[in-house]
This record gives structure tokens, sequence and C-alpha cells, in this order.
């Protein structure tokens, strides 16, 4: 979602400096604007006197509070942890224990790569710690079958991890990619 917005934001912002460049150098160089444009020729001001005086700078002044604003919610988007640091686990006497997130998803990479027909692995705990997801990405070679790599994901590195963590269910999203080889020869 955050890539998306992020996009979104950036083509925004793009089209509307583009947009006010281009009217603005239009104008400045008297290219043919329309007669209703605001602001014709190189010695036009953006805001008159009287504007400035009565409506202008408070207008100007709350644009830009809520520019601020929207670019303060942003950065602290970019800057939150997507990671679990830890996984809470119900050690079932009333207290909870505390699994390294970074542990779980090494110890599930480990054993995802295990499986035959698995290059590489790459395994991230999201949610919260009382109830994490899982996203998995799978190299696969050639041979395989994505079927065969699917349930000995589900049937092995996922279950040991929740299993481990005590969790009742833990949801993944799997992305499987094929590994590149090179073309065989035939002689």
């Amino acid at each position: 979602m955050l890539r998306t917005v992020n996009r979104v934001l950036l083509g925004l912002a793009g089209a509307v400096l583009v947009c006010t460049g281009g009217a603005v150098l239009a104008a400045a160089l008297d290219l043919g604007v329309p007669s209703w444009w605001p602001w014709r020729g190189s010695d036009t001001v953006l805001l008159g006197e009287s504007a400035r005086t009565r409506w202008g700078w408070p207008v100007v002044v709350a644009v830009l509070a809520v520019l601020v604003l929207l670019a303060l919610w942003w950065l602290v988007a970019q800057l939150r942890r997507h990671r679990l640091a830890e996984v809470l686990v119900d050690s079932r006497d009333g207290e909870s224990a505390a699994l390294r997130g970074r542990a779980l998803e090494g110890a599930a990479e480990a054993e995802a790569e295990a499986l035959d027909g698995v290059s590489r692995a790459r395994v991230r705990l999201t949610g919260r710690p009382t109830a994490p997801s899982a996203r998995v990405s799978l190299l696969l070679e050639p041979h395989v079958s994505p079927d065969e790599a699917l349930s000995g994901l589900r049937d092995g590195a996922l279950r040991h991890v929740r299993e481990s963590a005590a969790l009742p269910e833990l949801p993944a999203e799997a992305h499987l990619r094929a590994a590149k080889h090179p073309a065989r020869r035939v002689t």
C-alpha cells in the first residue's frame, strides 16, 4: 500500500509542478496566453497588494501548513518498521515470552531453502506481535513443481514456525519465481 501511495504522491506532485511551471513560463514569455489568464507579461505579480493584505497570506500559510503536515505523515510512514521485532508466545503460566522475529525468519528461511528445488528463500514476519503473518519469497529451480514447493513450505517451515510460537494460525503469502537457467544445447 505504501508503495502505491508513494507513486501516486510523486505523480501528483510532478504533474502539479510541470503544469505550474509551464503556465508561468508561457505567461512570462507571452506565448499566446488566453485573455482570461490572470498573469500576463513579465511585469505581472502573482498576488496584488489588496490580495496580499486581505486573504492572500492566510491562504498561503494554511496551504503550506497542510503541505508540511502531509510531508511529516509521509516521513513517519516511510520510517515505520514493517517487520516484527518480536513475536509474543503464550507460556501458559499467565505470562508471555517474546521470540525474536529475525530468529524465526532465519529458521524458516533455512528450512525452506532445504526443500528440494528451492534455491533461495526469504521470509518476513509482519502484522502484530500476537497475530503475525508471513510473507515468503521462493526462488525455484526449473525441475520443481510449484505445488510441491508450496506443500513443502506449508507442511515444513511454516508449520514449524506456527508450532514453535504456539500460534493458532499463521496466515502466509507466498511469491514464487523461477530461477533463470541457461538454455541446453542440442547436438
